[in-house]
């Protein structure tokens, strides 16, 4: 399928085992464990990665333990020797603390004995070592907790920090400082009065990023629902980042968490009649929201992505096929980096482009009896920070990509120019082992390379993996350099009506930005200040070029600094291109200087590196002009490779390509690839490798 799943935890086999083994060392059999194993289930999961379950005993005591990611060992935190049900439950850093809200057991005849006359009660537990227990809400309304698990130095921290939500729309940070006493136990200094805040009120929704330390809330304003973001830290209190308006239907009586642990599995059977919500970030400054409203139809259902960093919001609706065809789960919403994957199990499964969203095609939709579709989990899932996807009803834990794999399969599969245009960039995202999949992409469009209608194979190719090979180093590069050779794409998608309009950015409400906020800050500022086509373009590379040959045939010179100074910049490349392969070409490509090409791959390089400048601010110079070699000797290798893989495919030898003769089969399909090749970067005025003409012959690839 086109995500792969990876099982990072498995409860059945990371923690079963385990505690039959414990129970059968304390007399009790394993056939307690056995019969109660429904009790057994994931209630949280830490920005650690840490996994805090609980399960009961045949008496019906609550255990609570932790799985730790990187031991790989599960540890007992906790026992409640009351038959309670969990709602929540959260564990400090240090493992010293465990904060947990639960409320009386289900069971005909039993009573709340902790604290009579209130439906739920939050605790707070010295665990390490096992000491008291602090009441900090008994109340008729549910309470989720969270620690904040800030990123520090590994000394234990004076002050823990914690987050209550309430039913009731309200969320408090508690603090609560301890004090170490005989050697490693923890204490509760202010157990008397924990001081606390309120952190926001009046709200519909709430999403917690445990990675990030986020806190995104729905605030509904005269029926319009704006949307908040609270940063956290661990050197001070939290700031309101941003303000965003969003234009979606949230009822006022409504209440619905995100992230904050494990919600109550009877309620993910009534997925389909509420509407989702969630927002995904990642590393280059995006801010995604995605909503799926409460299903109102059999026959096509609709979901909303708001690209704040791009100022624009998508509608999709995909028709679900036949009407007899229900719908029992709702919509899935799962971050993957670079993309969000929407599924709806046994009807459809997208991922679309969160980097580059304004053209459809580069967003691949897979609908109807696809074994992709029907292979994805039909439980409900819930996207964690970090590509991490949790299992509720099967109690896993996967990590989450992109199967190249299957992706390399499809893109020779693939019958629609759309289909080619979305796998190909999903496979070029993908920024593992690089010339493995070039390699296969290369041996892909030498199979197909007349198979496209509405793109060039070879210029898509070379512009797309140039851009994604320096593409990580900073974010500004979609802004900067073109990710595709397509400009408009016009054509439908069968089965997808798409509505595009544009949205309110969020008000940012801090003056410092750093790290992510920075970058998102730039996003925004791209969209409102900027030029609508401030991408790079050889245009002054092609007049300039055409103006030094012109000289060159009138005897006229420019100073000759400046001459060495482009061949000096050409030097450069070739270099780098070299030193990217230790082994002597197929092709004979490197055999003679060229002036001409030299010069034209020098000016690209000398305006290539002023158009970076102008742009990117705060970026050193030396690393602009180390990124400028990568980016074109990254094109000058693509078309070296392109040649050898046809080179190498038809057994030619370096030197018996001749035209003073009738040419072989093998000859001339090599030789229809070069003509490709020309065409494709005439037309985009792109560099050749050294030895080869802009005007149309190969003064290199030939013999004797």
């Amino acid at each position: 399928m086109a995500l792969r799943l990876a099982a990072d935890f498995d409860l059945r086999k990371d923690v079963l085992p385990g505690l039959r083994a414990a129970a059968g060392a304390r007399g009790g059999g394993a056939g307690i464990l056995e019969n109660n194993y429904e009790s057994l289930r994931v209630l949280n999961v830490e920005r650690n990665g840490n996994i805090i379950y609980t399960y009961k005993d045949d008496k019906g005591n609550v255990f609570f333990g932790l799985f730790d990611c990187h031991t790989r060992q599960n540890e007992h935190l906790y026992t409640f020797e009351k038959d309670l049900q969990v709602v929540s439950c959260s564990v400090n850093r240090e493992r010293t603390l465990l904060a947990a809200s639960l409320v009386q057991s289900t069971k005909e005849g039993r009573r709340n004995e902790l604290q009579p006359g209130s439906k739920c009660l939050t605790l707070l537990v010295e665990i390490h070592p096992v000491n008291n227990v602090k009441v900090l809400k008994a109340v008729d309304s549910y309470i989720w907790v969270q620690f904040l698990h800030p990123h520090v130095e590994s000394n234990p921290l004076p002050e823990n920090h914690l987050l209550l939500i309430s039913e009731e729309k309200y969320i408090e940070q508690f603090h609560i400082q301890v004090i170490q006493e005989d050697g490693n136990g923890v204490v509760i200094k202010n157990s008397g009065r924990l001081p606390r805040e309120r952190v926001a009120e009046d709200f519909v929704w709430a999403q917690w990023d445990t990675s990030e330390q986020r806190l995104y809330y729905v605030e509904l304003k005269k029926s319009r629902s704006i949307l908040k973001c609270i940063q956290f830290y661990a050197d001070e209190n939290f700031n309101l980042m941003f303000e965003a308006p969003l234009d979606i239907a949230l009822s006022d009586s409504g209440f619905n968490l995100v992230n904050f642990g494990c919600t109550d599995l009877q309620d993910q059977e009534k997925f389909s009649e509420h509407p989702t919500l969630c927002v995904f970030t990642n590393h280059t400054g995006s801010l995604c929201v995605c909503y799926s409203p409460k299903l109102d139809s059999w026959e096509q259902i609709t979901y909303s992505v708001f690209y704040f960093h791009k100022g624009h919001s998508k509608t999709f609706t995909a028709a679900l096929g036949s009407a007899d065809s229900r719908v029992t789960k709702g919509i899935t919403f799962l971050n993957l980096d670079y993309f969000v994957a929407v599924y709806l199990p046994g009807h459809f499964f997208h991922l679309l482009n969160i980097q580059h969203p304004d053209l459809v095609c580069h967003s691949l939709f897979l609908t109807g009896n696809n074994e992709v579709v029907d292979m994805l989990p039909h439980g409900p899932l819930q996207s964690l920070s970090g590509s991490l996807i949790l299992d509720w009803c099967s109690g896993r834990l996967y990590r989450a990509d992109l199967n190249r794999s299957y992706l390399l399969e499809f893109l020779w599969d693939a019958r629609l120019d759309w289909e080619k245009m979305a796998v190909l960039h999903c496979v070029l995202s993908c920024r593992q082992d690089t010339r493995f999949l070039e390699a296969k992409i290369i041996q892909w469009i030498s199979e197909n390379i007349s198979a496209c209608h509405s793109f060039d194979l070879i210029q898509e190719f070379i512009i797309a993996s140039s851009y994604w090979s320096i593409y990580p180093e900073t974010g500004n590069m979609d802004k900067l350099l073109p990710y595709s050779s397509v400009l408009t794409w016009n054509t439908e998608i069968p089965g997808i009506t798409l509505v595009t309009e544009e949205i309110a950015l969020p008000l940012m409400r801090v003056h410092s930005f750093k790290g992510y906020w920075e970058k998102l800050h730039s996003n925004l500022e791209y969209v409102k200040y900027s030029e609508p086509h401030s991408h790079y373009s050889n245009s002054v590379v092609r007049r300039e070029w055409h103006s030094l040959i012109s000289e060159e045939k009138t005897g006229k010179r420019r100073s000759m600094a400046y001459v060495r100074n482009i061949l000096d910049n050409a030097i450069k490349v070739i270099s780098k291109l070299e030193a990217r392969h230790l082994e002597p070409r197929l092709t004979p490509l490197f055999q003679e200087e060229d002036n001409h090409q030299r010069l034209l791959v020098g000016l690209m390089v000398s305006e290539l590196k002023d158009h970076l400048l102008r742009h990117l601010r705060g970026v050193e110079k030396k690393r602009i002009e180390q990124m400028v070699l990568d980016y074109i000797s990254k094109q000058l290798d693509l078309i070296c490779q392109i040649l050898e893989a046809s080179w190498r495919k038809h057994n030619l030898h370096p030197w018996i390509f001749h035209f003073n003769r009738r040419a072989s089969a093998a000859e001339f399909a090599v030789f229809h690839i070069m003509t490709r090749i020309l065409e494709a970067t005439h037309s985009l005025f792109l560099p050749l490798p050294p030895g080869t003409d802009k005007e149309g012959k190969q003064n290199v690839i030939h013999g004797d």
